[in-house]
């Protein structure tokens, strides 16, 4: 069994931070996104891995490399520009010759990984498995519709109006069955070709399409909100750990982890918050639920709910929360603005103005 990991979306929800890098590439708790996806792919005992890679291809090699360091085999698949899911299974269909693979979205978070979906689907086999999670707003996402029995008896892409509250997480595993219904399907309305298009296809054939409702926790990171709610989700499983200096005057609270290289000088971190080696905190309060990256320095500052990219340098700009702040940043303090009132008045006027 492969495994086929999709890395060439352009990620426009978490603009500008892509203008300049890759979405998957961006730190939960100081590690890229696809990275955890790749850990889980290995846990679940699958090594041949083919990556998805379009404009951000550079990038995305030089962080994942050979996949040695994740005990996988890496090939990358380029992409020229991202027009669907099926479409990347399209592309890759020499890599995956005639394998069941897993199909992972580069940029999605699942906790507890993937490893019970995949023996599920060893033991069973059917064409097609979806995972499904219930949503509160399921009209961004592709929606299944099941009968009564808990069969998967329809899919949409984006409706307006949703048949459930039941929406696809970035997993899918095929058996060779979906090749041909990827070359059998058009491109949608956005000008993608669909991968709910091509497992409805499987379906209208009455091929064997099952589903799994997980009921844990998975986010799609494609936005800040949501990339800050998944950096809090992985903290609150940190486990404490201090490797780099803290002073006499400084205070470490709860799941606090201090990376090998960093000092906290004069300074009060309440976990769960991570500080990235060569990063100096000083003068600072760093609340729960913060992420500083590597060789960051924090000075007279608060930063609170947020994720600090590596070498950016915040001073003195009083409190900070649920931010999302990329690398080589540097937030200071605007200068002072002398403060005038201008005014065009006609007769008798009345004003009043604060002081």
């Amino acid at each position: 069994m492969k495994a086929l990991v999709l890395s060439g979306g352009a990620g426009t929800r978490l603009r500008p931070i892509t203008h300049t890098s890759a979405k998957q590439l961006v730190p939960v708790a100081n590690k890229a996104v696809l990275f955890y996806g790749l850990e889980s792919i290995a846990a679940a005992g699958i090594t041949d891995v083919g990556v998805i890679v379009g404009d951000t291809a550079a990038e995305i090699q030089d962080a994942v490399g050979d996949g040695s360091k994740f005990g996988l085999e890496i090939t990358y698949i380029p992409q020229e520009r991202p027009l669907g899911l099926a479409h990347a299974v399209l592309i890759a269909r020499d890599y995956l010759a005639d394998d069941d693979f897993v199909m992972y979205l580069g940029d999605n978070f699942v906790v507890g990984g993937i490893t019970d979906l995949v023996e599920e689907f060893r033991g069973n086999r059917p064409d097609a498995q979806i995972l499904l999670t219930r949503v509160q707003d399921p009209r961004s996402f592709g929606v299944a519709e099941l009968d009564d029995a808990g069969r998967v008896i329809g899919l949409e892409e984006k409706p307006e109006h949703p048949k459930s509250d039941l929406a696809l997480v970035g997993v899918y595993l095929f058996t060779p069955a979906i090749h041909d219904a990827v070359r059998a399907i058009t491109p949608s309305w956005r000008g993608e070709l669909e991968i709910t298009h091509a497992i409805q296809h499987l379906i209208d054939a009455r091929a064997d399409v099952r589903c799994t409702v997980i009921k844990g926790y998975w986010k799609d990171t494609g936005n800040v909100a949501d990339m800050l709610e998944v950096n809090r989700t992985v903290l609150e499983g940190l486990a404490r750990r201090i490797d780099g200096d803290v002073d006499d005057a400084s205070e470490t609270v709860g799941r606090v982890v201090v990376e090998e290289g960093a000092r906290i000088v004069n300074s009060r971190i309440v976990g769960p918050a991570v500080v990235g080696t060569g990063t100096v905190v000083e003068d600072s309060y760093v609340g729960p639920f913060t992420s500083i990256a590597e060789n960051c320095r924090i000075t007279d500052s608060e930063l609170e709910f947020s994720i600090v990219l590596r070498d950016s340098w915040i001073d003195g700009v009083g409190r900070i929360e649920s931010s999302l702040i990329g690398r080589h940043v540097e937030v200071t303090p605007a200068p002072s603005v002398p403060s005038a009132h201008r005014l065009v008045l006609g007769d008798h006027s009345k004003v009043q103005i604060h002081t």
